[in-house]
C-alpha cells in the first residue's frame, strides 16, 4: 500500500508564488517520487517537472524559469516551489512515484491539488 497526497494548492494572483508538497506513506520502500503533473481544464495532463535520484531536474518549457522541483528522500517528500504565476498556470497537479520490482514498473498518482491563478 502507497498513499501520495499533495497540498499547498490555492487561489493566488498572477505574479504571486505557491508551494506545493507531495507526501509519501504506507510501503514506501524503493519508491521513488520522481516529478509533478498538471491538468487544466479542457486539456490533456502534462508533464511539468521531473527530478532523479541523482537530483538532477527537468522542466516542461511553459515552466521554465519560474518552478523548481525539489525532493527529501529522508522525509520521503517533494516539493514543487512555483514563482511568477501566470493565469495559465491554473490546473489540478499532481505528483507521481514509482516502484520497480523485477522487470516491472508500478505508477503511482496523488488525488492532486487545485491551484487558480487569478489575473
Amino acid at each position: 500500500q502507497v498513499r501520495l497526497v499533495e497540498s499547498g494548492g490555492g487561489l493566488v494572483q498572477a505574479g504571486g508564488s505557491l508551494r506545493l508538497s507531495c507526501a509519501a506513506s504506507g510501503s514506501i520502500f524503493s519508491l521513488e517520487l520522481t516529478g509533478w503533473y498538471r491538468q487544466a481544464p479542457g486539456k490533456q495532463r502534462e508533464l511539468v517537472a521531473t527530478i532523479s535520484n541523482s537530483g538532477s531536474t527537468d522542466y516542461s518549457d511553459p515552466v521554465k524559469g519560474r518552478f523548481t522541483i525539489s525532493r527529501d528522500n529522508a522525509k520521503n517528500t517533494m516539493s514543487l516551489q512555483m514563482n511568477s504565476l501566470k493565469p495559465d498556470d491554473t490546473a489540478v497537479y499532481y505528483c507521481k512515484g514509482l516502484r520497480r520490482s523485477n522487470s516491472l514498473i508500478f505508477p503511482y498518482w496523488g488525488q492532486g491539488t487545485q491551484v487558480t491563478v487569478s489575473s
